[in-house]
């Protein structure tokens, strides 16, 4: 099914919804940064659906074909790189495929894979997105004399937070080997930056340079665990 069919959505854009009429896949493992894009979707006019994992985004796209994607590159089972390089050569072509990331590093592998452009997170202005999205997908649907019109900053529901370190919590409770603590970190890194929670976020880049670095890594993992456990503990906005 074509999620961008005419057929699929009617509804005509308007200035104050400018995203009318666009089905946007966010490929995203972090819920509160998701929470942010759905966030700026609903107040854009545009339907979301999400993918926490490559697998299940193919799962999703052997069904759905959306008019725009959003990819991260870190995932869980791998890069979102591929996932953007495989999208590049499929027919027929999503309108707009775009990488994301709160690793700035991370655009070079988008766009190198194929991506159309690239949003750096943490995802805040409403305008900006509006208008990447609108200027990122193909002349001929692209709605004619729109324009981001106002500029808003999003809040996601803390309680996302909440779930993405239930989410790492578990991750952290298995092997430690070192994809596990890779991913981990940089999982905890981009979150935390998007959070402003200062306190995870150094943490979880003095584990990532230790990783880098071929560092001694369990009592910075053991610190790292404490923080994510104290989150919870506190059930309320960082």
């Amino acid at each position: 099914m074509d999620d961008s069919s005419p057929f699929a959505s009617p509804a005509q854009p308007t200035a104050t919804r400018p995203l009318l009429g666009q089905t946007i896949l966010v490929v995203e493992d972090s819920r509160y940064a998701c929470d942010a894009i759905r966030l700026m979707c609903l107040h854009s006019g545009a339907r979301i659906r999400r993918a926490d994992c490559l697998t299940s985004a193919r799962r999703h796209l052997q069904i759905y074909r959306p008019s725009v994607i959003l990819v991260d590159i870190g995932l869980p089972d791998g890069s979102g790189a591929d996932l953007i390089a495989e999208l590049t050569e499929a027919t027929p072509r999503i309108g707009a495929i775009l990488g994301m990331s709160g690793d700035q590093h991370s655009q070079d592998t988008a766009l190198r894979a194929g991506a159309d452009g690239f949003l750096a997170k943490p995802l805040k202005s409403l305008s900006h997105f509006q208008q990447f999205i609108l200027e990122s997908l193909p002349e001929d649907r692209r709605p004619n004399s729109l324009h981001a019109i106002r500029d808003e900053v999003i809040h996601p529901d803390p309680m996302a937070y909440q779930d993405d370190m239930a989410h790492i919590a578990d991750v952290l409770a298995g092997p430690n080997d070192h994809r596990t603590l890779d991913y981990a970190a940089q999982f905890l890194l981009g979150v935390a930056r998007d959070a402003e929670d200062k306190i995870l976020a150094d943490a979880a880049q003095k584990l990532t340079a230790s990783r880098k670095d071929g560092a001694p890594v369990t009592a910075l993992a053991a610190q790292v665990d404490g923080i994510v456990q104290a989150r919870l503990e506190q059930r309320e906005a960082i």
